[in-house]
């Protein structure tokens, strides 16, 4: 990953799971690594773990005016970013029918509405400053396929395909690549625990053999972002161990 060595990257989400993973990639691969989190003490505890080239900053992705103050901040201090990863997110259970609006608010604020706000400002910057950049949003194998119980993040993790696609065509001319990862069934060490069961039969439909990990993910995105794919844009790419590629674990017939 040579040609992320010195880059400047910005990870919303980022004081554990996933968004940790991709941070910590980044910083092993030479980069310089901002990270924001809704808690902000978590994610300046997770900076500190990752090394001296990384930093922690309390960031709610709902929040227009402390999006743009956190990447002012950096634009002062670095000059901007060349790297975006919008994965702030979050996935709560609901029944579509006992789901409350202001459950569904919550979710697409978070998820849809901060990808939007996020991406935005840190295109401006990147248009501003010229030179290009790259984007990577974090999308779900749930924009494709629905799942009992994730009406709302479905929902939301659709439209963050959708906003990409679109971002990728109007940013284009400004040699901002924007691509979607869409993780698929993810082992989240630090994350709610998964019963047996659960975790039973959602290995049994994954190819693989196995539930992905959030390095999974990680080392996807750090190639999505590397300058050495550049002419890959507009794309929403799957890190899901085959669970997409069709009907597995049914018995053949005859």
């Amino acid at each position: 990953m040579s040609g992320l060595d010195a880059r400047r990257v910005a990870v919303t989400g980022a004081a554990g799971g996933i968004g940790l993973a991709i941070a910590r990639a980044f910083h092993e691969a030479g980069a310089r690594v901002a990270l924001a989190d809704v808690d902000g003490d978590r994610v300046a505890a997770s900076a500190e773990s990752i090394g001296s080239r990384a930093e922690g900053a309390e960031v709610d992705v709902r929040d227009r005016d402390r999006v743009d103050a956190w990447a002012a901040s950096l634009e002062r201090a670095w000059g901007g970013v060349d790297v975006l990863v919008s994965n702030a997110g979050v996935y709560p259970a609901a029944p579509f029918l006992a789901m409350s609006p202001e459950a569904w608010d919550e979710v697409l604020d978070v998820n849809l509405r901060g990808t939007f706000l996020v991406c935005q400002r840190f295109a401006r910057g990147m248009v501003a400053r010229g030179g290009g950049g790259a984007i990577v949003t974090i999308a779900s194998g749930s924009a494709r396929f629905a799942r009992v119980g994730a009406a709302h993040y479905g929902a939301s993790k659709a439209g963050v395909v959708a906003l990409t696609r679109a971002m990728a065509l109007e940013l284009a001319p400004h040699r901002i690549r924007v691509n979607a990862v869409s993780p698929g069934i993810v082992d989240v060490p630090d994350g709610p625990p998964l019963a047996p069961a659960y975790r039973e039969a959602m290995t049994a439909m994954v190819p693989a053999g196995r539930m992905g990990t959030p390095q999974d993910v990680a080392a996807l995105v750090l190639m999505v972002a590397d300058p050495a794919a550049a002419y890959l844009t507009g794309q929403d790419i799957r890190v899901d161990g085959g669970l997409s590629a069709g009907r597995y674990g049914i018995p053949t017939s005859g």
